[in-house]
This record gives C-alpha cells, sequence and structure tokens, in this order.
C-alpha cells in the first residue's frame, strides 16, 4: 500500500511506559468513580419510548425499523474481513483484524437484538440488545489497542474484555431478578471507552492514515448516546423522528465510518514498528 499523508491529530509525547501508567491510572480511577456509588437498578420508566407510533402493523415501528442500519453495516464488515485478501490488504498486522471482526459481528448483532428488544420492550428483551451491544464496545477498544499499543496485547485481551462485557449485562439480569438490580457493571462497559479510545489516540501514535475518520466516528457515537438522553424533547421539535430513532442511525453511521477508515486508510509514516509493548 502506498503511504498517504499521516494524520494531522498528533499523539503526545509520553514516554512508552509512562503512557501505560496513564491508561492503567485512567482505568483504576474510573474503575473506583463507578463502584463509589451505590447500585444503579434500571429506570423503571426506560422502556417507555417516546415514539410509539405502529406502520404496517410493526410496533415502534421508526425504533425497530432503524437498527436495519446495524445489521448491514455489521454484514458489510464481517464479509470484508471473512476475505482473506481484502483483510490482508487492510492491516499491517493480519493479527489487528480480529478485533475489528468482532467489532462489525457485533454490529450486526445490535441490529436483530435492538430490533427484537424494540418490538417487545421490556428487561427480558432488553439483554439481547445490551448483549451485543457490549461486545461492540470492548472489540473497538481491542481494535485501538492492537493497533496502538500492539497486536498482542490487543488479542491477549479482547477475550476476557468480552466474557466481562458479556458478564457485566449477566450480572445486572440476575440482580434484577433478585430485586436489587445493579447497572454499575454495565455502565463501565457502556461508557469508559468513550474515554479509553480518545486516550489511547492523544497517547499513542497510530501506524496508519484516516484519524479523522476516526475522530468522527468518535463523535458521531457520542452525539448519539445524547440523543438517547433527548429522545421525547427531538419528536417534540423535529415531529417525525425521536432521539432514540436519531440515536440508532447515528451509532449506525459511526460504525460505518470505523469501516470506512480501514478500506481507505493507509500505513503512516511511523508503520513500522511499535513503541508499546510487542
Amino acid at each position: 500500500m502506498k503511504a498517504r499523508d499521516v494524520s494531522k491529530f498528533k499523539p503526545s509525547a509520553f514516554h512508552p511506559d509512562g503512557r501505560l501508567l496513564v491508561v492503567i491510572g485512567v482505568t483504576l480511577i474510573a474503575l473506583a468513580a463507578t463502584f463509589a456509588f451505590p447500585a444503579v437498578p434500571q429506570a423503571t420508566g426506560y422502556h417507555s419510548f417516546a415514539d410509539k407510533r405502529i406502520f404496517v402493523g410493526v410496533p415502534n415501528s421508526l425504533n425497530v425499523l432503524s437498527n436495519l442500519p446495524f445489521t448491514l453495516v455489521g454484514l458489510i464488515g464481517v464479509v470484508g474481513l471473512v476475505q482473506p485478501r481484502r483483510r490482508n490488504a487492510l492491516f499491517l498486522d493480519p493479527r489487528e483484524s480480529l478485533p475489528y471482526f468482532a467489532f462489525f459481528a457485533g454490529v450486526f448483532l445490535v441490529g436483530l437484538g435492538s430490533s427484537y428488544y424494540h418490538l417487545f420492550p421490556s428487561n427480558e428483551s432488553l439483554i439481547w440488545d445490551r448483549l451485543p451491544i457490549s461486545i461492540v464496545l470492548v472489540a473497538f477498544a481491542c481494535s485501538q489497542i492492537a493497533e496502538r499499543v500492539s497486536p498482542k496485547t490487543g488479542l491477549i485481551l479482547l477475550p476476557p474484555l468480552i466474557g466481562l462485557g458479556i458478564g457485566s449485562v449477566l450480572y445486572w439480569k440476575l440482580t434484577e431478578l433478585l430485586g436489587q438490580g445493579d447497572l454499575r457493571p454495565y455502565g463501565f462497559i457502556r461508557f469508559f471507552p468513550m474515554i479509553l479510545v480518545p486516550l489511547l489516540v492523544w497517547l499513542f501514535p497510530t501506524r496508519y492514515t484516516q484519524s479523522r475518520r476516526l475522530i468522527l466516528a468518535l463523535s458521531l457515537f457520542a452525539g448519539s448516546s445524547l440523543l438517547e438522553a433527548l429522545d421525547e424533547a427531538v419528536l417534540q421539535v423535529v415531529g417525525f423522528i425521536s432521539g432514540h430513532t436519531l440515536k440508532h442511525l447515528l451509532a449506525a453511521g459511526s460504525a460505518y465510518l470505523v469501516w470506512q477508515m480501514l478500506r481507505l486508510r493507509q500505513p503512516a509514516g511511523n508503520s513500522g514498528t511499535f513503541e508499546g509493548l510487542e
């Protein structure tokens, strides 16, 4: 692959060991802050979304149908990464493809799980929405660890972190069944990658171009989280679409930008070696 211009997003000049200590320190602080709060149960009104309209017999139609982009983007990514020739053309080290494969497989499953949840919104169906979301988030974090710290580190962390993500959802479900719901572990999995990935981007240099698309993908995902909180307000202002539906569209757009980034990027000037762990 012929190298293009290196991204203008310049990493911090920390010593490699110091950078890892920063990441570990921030992670520990975030964990401590999360569990400093008492158990957080699922809000009783969580399943009451602003847009309950029915089209062609489908309840909560737009919240259901807006999951289709997840399925399409996930399928595009999985099919693209399954093909050896394309996969080898996208990565300097083939091991870097594995977290992305888990990411796009998770995105595909989000489309299915979230559609099912919005057809029959309840704690029982919500688990099938949150399980793939947890996979997507930890897999994406591992993709950046693999690219920016080392492929070996990213691959070592991928299975246990996916296990922790799934475990956080199962823990929430178990505590709900016991009458003492606790969302703290899932909340950590849900939001900490939004801190970790920008931190990795800042501290560790990338070996590829197209960092702008990565930053834009992160921005869209952050925006989707904001729209989720503004579900009813958006529907009242816009009139024909709710914040939750827009959340789905922005989050799917974020995942598509990740695929675009992979497809268009080239090796950057520092593509030869890792400064982190081998």
